[in-house]
């Protein structure tokens, strides 16, 4: 006896189909697109929100703009990358509208934090980069950039993207992008250097002063910025 045939399951739609049924009224398709794209929205969102506070609430609003602007969506590049568009531009909003407090990069620092800056100073060519007190330094120094080197920074630095990529993501041209990468390394390398003078040393004397208790040359104090 022949066993009954079984009906195929359609082939799942497509982005541009599904929002064109909402644009058409069926607004419960939105969640369609919601479930799609909801974890590359996430992992984005997480690189830049550490508090899972701020990360939901930017999560959804970042849907809830979409389902806003979802007319001018243009179809020249893909919705997804449309959508992450939107999630940095939300990302940089919200860390923008937060408080900066740059005492915190100094005064809450682990006793492996320390030990690895004051290895630094005294034996830079010794200490490796890959334990988690070197990167949990690197990420403070990035939490303390203004909003927009960090995501360029982020960007092209630990995410790999390319030059073109990231004036399409941020929405300028590719020599602002290069201009930002510029201004974005030299407030990282401020950012570090501050928070290497800051360390004291067992003797009492913070890495770059003298004997004397003045300043090294080369190792001025920065100007707030």
């Amino acid at each position: 006896m022949n066993s009954p045939k079984t009906e195929a399951s359609p082939p799942p739609q497509s982005d541009e189909e599904l929002i064109r049924q909402v644009l058409a009224g069926e607004i419960d398709r939105f969640s369609v697109l919601i479930g799609r794209h909801q974890v590359r929205v996430t992992g984005l969102v997480r690189r830049y929100m550490r508090s899972d506070t701020d990360a939901e609430e930017a999560i959804q609003l970042v849907f809830i703009k979409a389902f806003h602007k979802l007319e001018g969506w243009r179809r020249q590049s893909p919705f997804e990358h449309w959508l992450c568009r939107i999630a940095l531009r939300v990302c940089l909003d919200k860390l923008r509208s937060r408080k900066r407090c740059p005492e915190l990069l100094f005064s809450e620092l682990s006793a492996e934090e320390e030990d690895w800056l004051k290895n630094a100073q005294s034996c830079p060519d010794e200490v490796g980069t890959e334990s988690a007190a070197a990167r949990e330094l690197v990420w403070r120094a990035f939490e303390e950039l203004s909003p927009r080197n960090r995501l360029v920074l982020d960007l092209f630095e630990i995410q790999g993207k390319r030059g073109a990529e990231i004036s399409q993501l941020m929405q300028c041209s590719q020599l602002a992008v290069k201009m930002r990468l510029f201004r974005a390394r030299r407030e990282l390398k401020k950012i570090l250097k501050k928070l290497v003078s800051a360390i004291e040393l067992p003797c009492g004397k913070s890495a770059f002063l003298g004997t004397d208790g003045s300043r090294k040359k080369g190792y001025e104090k920065e100007r707030s910025y």
